[in-house]
């Protein structure tokens, strides 16, 4: 079809004949909202670096789940900040952690929102690396069994998704196994299978105060330059047992969504980071973007890329606009 018998522009002129031929479309139940966990009751205090993000203590998580749940919010994933650290992170196994205690809390008070927990050790370790540190080296293997501790300590307390973040090799399949050995074979893992070695981390690792204390965590995570090594780690973790799979960051990493989302017949979600967030949030308050507009047209590239599940800290404010027909 050529001009002037094709007018694309005809199907453009409203906005409803504009939706009526929109190929790729945002969902409330697309989102899984974060959340920061620390000690204490009745905290509700503001991250600096991150704008309308808080620290919450379990009682008011469980208050915000319930919010999200209200809003049509699938799930929500936990963080946690213990109250002591040490070389191994022990607190992130512990039954009376606060991510333990905010997953109890929110299946009793909301039962039908699912809950994630990651399951990872830099916010708990004193040296601030995601697992346990030999000389200046992560020791894969013996991070691999504190992890499955730390995931079967979620399923105890009634989490429906594990998301080990770590980056460790066999990471998924060590998870499985010792959640089936322990009797929770319904409980699903949601692997970080494709986490790069990103800038766009910084404003998380000032909430969740995990930034390491020497070194940085290139040995592990990815190198931005890879792609094809990307969906050769989804298939490890494909292999090993994992239910859902994903891409983190997102935006940069648009290729990568969709090529995972090509060769990966399972489903796919795409962590939206805080880099991201904060830098909307910063560029609105200086006047520069129509923030809505952006942060909708960034979700939606997301989806469009191939993500069928959005972590984001944009979950409560999107959904809201798309309760009002926005988006």
């Amino acid at each position: 079809m050529q001009f002037p018998d094709y007018r694309p522009r005809r199907m453009r002129r409203t906005e409803r004949l504009r939706g009526m031929v929109r190929e790729t479309r945002l969902a409330v139940s697309d989102f899984i909202y974060p959340m920061f966990v620390v000690p204490g009751s009745g905290v509700s205090r503001e991250i600096q670096s991150m704008p309308g993000q808080n620290h919450l203590s379990a009682d008011r998580a469980v208050e915000a789940a319930r919010a999200a749940f209200d809003l049509g919010i699938s799930g929500v994933i936990l963080f946690g900040l213990p109250e002591r650290k040490d070389a191994v992170g022990s607190e992130a196994w512990s039954d009376k952690g606060g991510v333990q205690q905010t997953i109890r809390g929110i299946k009793k008070a909301v039962p039908g929102l699912v809950v994630a927990a990651d399951a990872c050790f830099c916010e708990y370790t004193d040296h601030g690396h995601c697992g346990v540190l030999v000389g200046d080296e992560l020791d894969n293997d013996a991070s691999l069994e504190n992890l499955a501790r730390t995931a079967v300590s979620y399923a105890r307390a009634g989490v429906d998704i594990v998301a080990p973040s770590g980056m460790l090799d066999g990471f998924v399949g060590a998870c499985r196994e010792s959640l089936d050995e322990e009797g929770f074979s319904q409980v699903a893992i949601m692997a970080y299978s494709a986490k790069y070695a990103s800038a766009f981390y910084g404003p998380f690792r000032d909430a969740a105060d995990s930034a390491p204390q020497r070194g940085d965590r290139r040995g592990y995570q990815m190198d931005p330059g890879n792609a094809r090594e990307a969906v050769r780690e989804v298939g490890l973790d494909v292999s090993e047992g994992a239910d859902v799979v994903m891409v983190k960051p997102a935006l940069p990493y648009l290729d990568i969504i969709r090529a995972v989302a090509d060769e990966v017949d399972l489903p796919l979600a795409a962590y939206n980071v805080s880099g991201e967030y904060s830098m909307l949030k910063a560029a609105a308050a200086r006047g520069w973007i129509d923030h809505d507009r952006a942060m909708m047209e960034a979700l939606t590239s997301i989806r469009r890329a191939g993500a069928d599940i959005i972590i984001t800290y944009h979950a409560l404010e999107a959904a809201r606009l798309l309760r009002q027909g926005i988006g």
